[in-house]
C-alpha cells in the first residue's frame, strides 16, 4: 500500500512539473520514456528500478531523454547518485541545504548577460537533467545544491566562450521533489513541500495547523525505515527532523485519569492533562472539606505493579515553601488530617 502511494505521488508530481514545463517553454519528452542501460523504461519503471539500485549500492547509469528518439546524439553525462555523495548527517547541515530533485523548477539567470526576453525558468527533467541551451547537452543536476549548479553552469559557459566572466544565479521557483504527507487532526492536511533536506517538525505543523485536540504524532520515516510516535506536549518533539517522503499522522491524545479521595468535596476520578499539579487536582475535586486537612499522600504505580507513595504538606505548598509536584496519569491522591 505504501509503495503504491509513493509511486502515485511521484506520478502526480511529474505530471504537474511537465505541465509547467510546457507552459514555460522549457520542453518535456513527448512520451515520457527514459533510455536506461540499453532499454526504454516508463517513468514508473525507471523510479522503481532506480530505488532498487540505490538500496543495493551506488547508481552508475547512462540515461537519455526520450525526446531525441534515442539516436543521433550521445547520451548526457550522469552524476553519481545522491546516495554516494558525502552528505553531512548532522541536523544543522541538513536543515540549511537543499539538493535539487526531479520536477523542481529553477530560475536561472546570467546577471551580466544582455536580456533577450527569454524565460528564465527551467524544469529538472525526470531523468535528473537540466536543459540549458547555452551550455549544449543537458547537464545532470539532480542531487546538486543550487551553488553547485551555478558553478557547473558558469564553468560550461566559460568553456564554450559564451560569456567571458558569467555571473550565474540559481534559485528554486517551485519545490516539487521534496515533500511529505500529513493527515489527521490538522486543519490543512495533504502534501507539504520541504525547502531543505530536513526540517523540524514544527515547520510542517505550522503549515498544517494542528487542531486543539491534537496530542500525539506518528511519523513513518522513509529515511530510517521505522515508525515512531511522539508526544506533542514534549518540547523536544517539535524539533524532530522530518525528511522527504515521511508520512505524518496527527492524532488526539487518549483520555487519561487520576483518582482522588479522602477529605475533598468531590472524590473520584478526574481528567488528567499534561502538566497537572497537585493543588490543581485538589481544586478540580472541589477543594479540601476542612482547612485542617493539610496532609496529602500521592501513590504511584511502578512498572512491576507495586505502589510507591510520597507525602506532601498542602499548607507548605500553598505558602510557597515546598514545590507543587506534577502528577502523571493513574496517580492516587488521598487528602487527610494526619501524616501517614
Amino acid at each position: 500500500m505504501r509503495r503504491s502511494l509513493v509511486y502515485a505521488v511521484a506520478w502526480a508530481i511529474w505530471a504537474g512539473a511537465a505541465s509547467f514545463a510546457q507552459q514555460s517553454g522549457d520542453g518535456a519528452s513527448t512520451d515520457g520514456r527514459i533510455f536506461v542501460r540499453g532499454k526504454w523504461l516508463s517513468r514508473s519503471e525507471y523510479l522503481r528500478e532506480r530505488e532498487v539500485r540505490q538500496k543495493s549500492g551506488p547508481v552508475s547509469e547512462t540515461t537519455q531523454p526520450a525526446s531525441d528518439g534515442g539516436a543521433g546524439r550521445a547520451a548526457p553525462e550522469v552524476a553519481p547518485s545522491v546516495s554516494t555523495k558525502e552528505l553531512a548527517t548532522d541536523a544543522d547541515t541538513l536543515t540549511k541545504i537543499y539538493r535539487v530533485g526531479l520536477g523542481d523548477v529553477l530560475d536561472i539567470r546570467v546577471l551580466n548577460a544582455p536580456s533577450r526576453g527569454d524565460s528564465t525558468l527551467y524544469t529538472v527533467l525526470d531523468s535528473g537533467h537540466l536543459e540549458f541551451p547555452l551550455v549544449g547537452p543537458p547537464l545532470m543536476v539532480a542531487g546538486l545544491t543550487l551553488s553547485e549548479i551555478a558553478a557547473r553552469l558558469t564553468e560550461e559557459l566559460k568553456k564554450r566562450a559564451v560569456y567571458e566572466n558569467p555571473i550565474v544565479t540559481v534559485t528554486v521557483r517551485a519545490y516539487v521533489s521534496h515533500s511529505v504527507i500529513i493527515t489527521g487532526m490538522v486543519n490543512e492536511p495533504g502534501m507539504k513541500s520541504l525547502r531543505r533536506e530536513a526540517v523540524p517538525l514544527y515547520v510542517v505543523l505550522a503549515e498544517a495547523q494542528p487542531r486543539p485536540e491534537a496530542g500525539l504524532v506518528t511519523i513513518i520515516s522513509s529515511r530510517m525505515k521505522r515508525t515512531i510516535t511522539l508526544d506533542l506536549t514534549d518540547p523536544t518533539t517539535l524539533t524532530a527532523l522530518i525528511f522527504p517522503g515521511d508520512l505524518i499522522n496527527v492524532m488526539p491524545r487518549p483520555p487519561a485519569f487520576l483518582y482522588i479521595g479522602g477529605e475533598v468535596n468531590m472524590p473520584g476520578q478526574i481528567d488528567y492533562h499534561p502538566g497537572l499539579r497537585l493543588t490543581q487536582a485538589i481544586l478540580a475535586a472541589g477543594g479540601a472539606r476542612n482547612p485542617s486537612a493539610v496532609w496529602v499522600r500521592v501513590s504511584r504505580q511502578k512498572p512491576d505493579g507495586r505502589l510507591t507513595w510520597t507525602q506532601y504538606n498542602l499548607q507548605a505548598i500553598t505558602d510557597g515553601v515546598d514545590p507543587d509536584p506534577e502528577l502523571i496519569p493513574g496517580d492516587r491522591i488521598e487528602v487527610g488530617h494526619r501524616r501517614w
